[in-house]
């Protein structure tokens, strides 16, 4: 297959054999080490995976190192946490090769209790919901899973390196008139052992919604599948 898989990690050493083994067989694992000191990268290349490096912190730093890192046409991008399986990527990637959407993201199912919090999940709603009001995208969850073709995801020109990276990612499509196709995936409580550094918090959950909101600030105008333009509502 040509598509790399690109997993962000920070301290996910809990998470890491369960993840890989559920990735499709044949398919490259890039894992983009964000400051780890649980031994999650040397666990990463003893799994087979390839590893390389990202100093910045933050969740759109490392995505964007392993985008431009991959060698493949396409690009599938998931935490690498255990909350959601690599095996689901298959269609999504399929439907990408037969040319039938640009950009593929998930929307969380979630089939455990506990696994998303109801704060992270109060302002998942409002952030998509800005979204369908300003571009005309029916998504209804900000891309916990996103698959495209690489080259495609670098010429957005994405500037968020934080929190904000999936959403701008999907506003950026929008604007560009890809077609956007949301995908149901299911979602788990996380590896045992390993904490969200997002939505673990109230207080996570808030810095997460600060960098959204500036990405929506940012972005003035959106782009309708139509080709007219919707101000941003935030502006």
């Amino acid at each position: 297959m040509s598509v790399t898989v690109v997993l962000p990690c920070l301290d996910e050493a809990a998470a890491l054999p369960g993840v890989l083994a559920a990735v499709p067989e044949g398919w490259p694992v890039l894992v983009v080490d964000n400051g780890s000191v649980d031994g999650s990268p040397e666990l990463a290349a003893r799994l087979g995976a390839r590893v390389v490096h990202e100093a910045r912190r933050g969740y759109g730093a490392p995505v964007h190192t392993g985008i431009e890192a991959a060698g493949t046409e396409l690009v599938a991008v998931l935490d690498c946490d255990g909350s959601l399986d690599p095996a689901e990527l298959v269609g999504p990637v399929e439907t990408v090769l037969r040319g039938e959407a640009d950009l593929v993201v998930g929307r969380r199912q979630v089939v455990q209790s506990r696994s998303w919090p109801w704060h992270a999940r109060a302002g998942n709603a409002v952030l998509a919901a800005l979204i369908r009001a300003s571009t005309g995208v029916a998504v209804h969850d900000i891309a916990p899973v996103r698959v495209a073709r690489r080259q495609a995801l670098l010429d957005l020109g994405i500037e968020d390196r934080r929190f904000g990276y999936p959403l701008e990612t999907v506003l950026a499509a929008a604007q560009a008139g890809w077609r956007v196709v949301e995908v149901d995936v299911t979602y788990r409580r996380r590896a045992a052992g390993g904490k969200s550094k997002v939505s673990g918090s109230v207080r996570g959950t808030l810095r997460v919604l600060q960098d959204f909101t500036a990405v929506l600030r940012r972005r003035a105008f959106r782009r309708h599948p139509s080709g007219a333009t919707a101000p941003n509502p935030l502006t």
